[in-house]
């Protein structure tokens, strides 16, 4: 059972409305990394997923992420209201579409359930919830950065702060399972190329390097012993 009471989780409180901005603002109401798809993907994740406890932190975090997605509704709402005759409004979407909230990002392109990323695994589930989180604050942080003012960025600012607090609860839910850094995951057994890093983008000798030129080959945890064993010449060792 779904209960909707009418208190928005952050108020919403802006002085002068700006269609142009609200525009941009429906990247995260009908966009890829918007707030409709994150809680649609959360929300479907959870029945196929057995562990109880991470089945219902999925609901939780689905439901809070229609929370948000009724602030960015607000948002948009309130910065296309009793602007319709102007230039700047006619210069939107809105134009068309009229006032408030449509299921398109700010480029017109329509929601689609192609968004959605759900694979029927937990650890594969999660691990896509990190990188939708990671998506959705990138997208805020650049629509903070122009929020015309003080009462849409403190929103703002809210609904990436809670991306990051969702992004941490998602991590936990792996670690929980022993996954967060183990990068196997179902029934069948790797072969016995796991642990080989084939060094295919190879650089130039030191005396070769030159500004038009992409450097030498780096070395770092993720090619390196004692998790990897680094194959500098590929071609030679076939």
């Amino acid at each position: 059972m779904l209960f909707h009471k009418k208190q928005l989780m952050h108020s919403v409180d802006i002085v002068e409305p700006h269609p142009r901005f609200a525009q941009l603002l429906l990247e995260q109401f009908g966009g890829a990394t918007g707030e409709l798809t994150a809680a649609l993907q959360y929300w479907v994740q959870s029945f196929h997923c057995e562990n109880a406890g991470i089945r219902d932190m999925l609901q939780d975090i689905a439901i809070e992420e229609f929370s948000h997605l009724e602030v960015v509704g607000r948002l948009i709402e309130q910065h296309t209201k009793n602007v319709d005759q102007t230039d700047a409004f006619r210069s939107t979407l809105f134009a068309v579409r009229g006032m408030g909230p449509h299921f398109l990002d700010s480029q017109g392109v329509a929601w689609t359930a192609a968004y959605i990323n759900e694979g029927g695994d937990v650890v594969r589930d999660l691990r896509a919830n990190v990188a939708a989180e990671a998506g959705a604050r990138q997208t805020y942080e650049e629509l903070i950065k122009m929020a015309p003012d003080k009462g849409t960025k403190d929103a703002l600012v809210f609904l990436l702060t809670r991306e990051i607090s969702h992004t941490h609860m998602f991590m936990k839910g792996l670690e929980s399972l022993g996954k967060l850094t183990d990068p196997f995951f179902g029934n069948i057994q790797p072969d016995q190329t796991v642990d080989l890093y084939f060094n295919l983008s190879q650089g130039g000798k030191e005396e070769e390097i030159s500004p038009t030129t992409s450097g030498k080959d780096e070395r770092g945890p993720w090619n390196e012993e004692p998790t990897f064993k680094y194959i500098a010449q590929p071609l030679a060792e076939r």
